[in-house]
């Protein structure tokens, strides 16, 4: 699976060129699947915010991007769909296009439908998250972003990357994610760690992670600042 890890979307011209890459061709030949699912968790989820993003009227570009076909796997429901129909949707799917909101729900809602232990087979597929949708496949994603709490209490997330990622760093609508509290949750994560505002976005292959950025990001590793932009 190829990765396009973002804090905002799709949101200028040389993230959508890293998407055109990983997608091997333009967006108006691609098949998608988006996944609302993160915007229903956590204290500020609303009926909205899931509609906006499926109808691509979101401020944050995911779905309204020109795909050949569009289609929503809600994650809630897979667990009362016979599987092979599900699943066939998903390799069907050039690309998983998956909501923000709250990233323990959506982790929690991955495992139980049964997508988290899908992903790693999806080799040819690229996913594109969106703040949640991103952290999701981190190891964790420390105790200040938590909101919804699963059964397990903890803030692990998936760990399909190596890396945690502290997203809306310096964000209009965010203050409280400045650099000196990126750098405070960066000393408790376990290992690398980036923050990324809504101009940057991490694309992962098996050749490693670039940073596609027109704005601001760092990367820590052990609390210490070591690169960034």
């Amino acid at each position: 699976m190829r990765l396009l890890l973002t804090d905002s979307g799709v949101t200028n011209a040389s993230i959508m060129a890293a998407l055109v890459e990983l997608l091997g061709g333009p967006v108006s030949e691609a098949d998608a699947l988006c996944i609302p699912t993160a915007g229903y968790g956590g204290p500020y989820g609303d009926p909205g915010g899931p509609w906006r993003f499926v109808s691509g009227r979101s401020p944050h570009p995911m779905t309204g991007l020109g795909w050949k076909s569009v289609g929503v796997l809600e994650l809630t429901a897979l667990p009362g769909i016979d599987e092979e129909r599900w699943v066939s949707w998903v390799r069907e799917a050039d690309v998983l296009l998956v909501n923000g909101g709250d990233a323990l729900y959506l982790c929690h809602w991955m495992r139980e439908s049964g997508l988290a232990a899908l992903l790693p087979s999806l080799h040819d597929t690229v996913y594109v998250g969106l703040s949640a949708g991103s952290m999701v496949l981190t190891p964790r994603i420390g105790e200040r972003f938590v909101g919804w709490r699963p059964p397990s209490g903890d803030d692990s997330a998936l760990g399909l990357v190596d890396f945690c990622l502290f997203p809306h760093l310096d964000g209009p609508d965010s203050p409280e994610n400045s650099m000196a509290e990126a750098e405070r949750w960066a000393a408790t994560a376990a290992g690398p760690a980036y923050a990324i505002d809504a101009r940057t976005a991490l694309k992962v292959t098996d050749d490693g992670v670039e940073v596609v950025s027109e704005g601001h990001w760092r990367l820590f590793d052990g609390g210490e600042r070591i690169a960034g932009a």
